[in-house]
């Protein structure tokens, strides 16, 4: 694939932060080993994160810096610096801290659920999640946290798609193409939601004015497919998407894929590959 395809990091105006940019070594000691002391301002490690994630909840992960966390908790920034190095480390152990809370709580996997329901349910606890601390739309995960709490839910999921008949490697990529698909779904329900609060107008409202107009101005002999299939849709919706419809087609279509595959493996009695 050609390289300039890809938009730079300056043309994506929904990425903000990015994890795995901070110093390695730093931030996997302090995922793992933590920092149990009390500074002498009466401040720990999980005050800041806690505070972090309250922050970034409130007003988003562009408006969080040292400066508003230091604020927040009634301390010098410089008091913060001595628990993180940096922003970019702080980024990493929030989202470990938030990637742990997945799974906790009776909101888990059914035990005696079918591999599908499963992964659905994999699915909602992600989707869930994207709710509950929307500024994650905004952090690139490209370079994934190699802290406990994102481990421990990585086990968990993986853990749904053992012993279906796929190999080690074809379980991350379905589990990926999972959770992708969960993370595209909610940044479009995020994006209609965000726009309606700033436009006044449902998206529904804003159908109402905009297809009609539209529907007299496209010429279907030039536009036949976008002129048919858009407006079925668009009665289909009362509005140009519906995120919840795309989220669910779009997660059978996935798990329809994974069960093919499954079938035709188990068909011709071949083991899966090694990757």
């Amino acid at each position: 694939m050609a390289k300039d395809l890809f938009p730079t990091e300056e043309d994506r105006d929904d990425v903000v932060e990015h994890t795995g940019r901070g110093d390695p070594l730093k931030t996997i000691a302090l995922l793992w080993h933590g920092d149990n002391r009390t500074g002498r301002s009466g401040i720990s490690l999980d005050a800041i994160l806690d505070a972090g994630i309250e922050l970034a909840n409130e007003t988003g992960i562009d408006n969080l810096s040292m400066r508003k966390l230091a604020e927040r908790l009634g301390v010098g920034t410089m008091s913060l610096y001595s628990f993180v190095p940096s922003k970019a480390e702080l980024i990493d152990l929030m989202v470990d801290r938030v990637n742990g809370e997945a799974y906790q709580g009776a909101e888990g996997i059914a035990e005696q659920a079918t591999w599908r329901q499963s992964i659905e349910a994999v699915a909602e606890q992600n989707w869930r999640l994207l709710a509950r601390h929307r500024w994650l739309l905004a952090v690139d995960e490209a370079r994934p946290v190699l802290g406990p709490g994102t481990i421990a839910k990585y086990d968990t999921e993986l853990r749904q798609l053992d012993g279906l008949g796929l190999n080690d490697v074809e379980m991350d990529l379905t589990l990926a193409l999972v959770l992708q698909h969960v993370r595209s779904a909610a940044r479009l329900a995020v994006d209609l939601t965000d726009t309606s609060q700033v436009t006044g107008d449902s998206e529904g409202e804003w159908w109402s004015k905009a297809g009609p107009v539209l529907a007299a101005l496209i010429d279907s002999s030039k536009y036949p497919h976008a002129s048919r299939i858009g407006a079925a849709a668009g009665q289909e919706y009362n509005a140009a998407t519906d995120p919840q419809r795309a989220y669910h087609f779009g997660l059978r279509t996935i798990l329809d894929g994974v069960e093919k595959l499954m079938h035709d493996r188990s068909r011709s009695n071949e083991p899966p590959a090694a990757g």
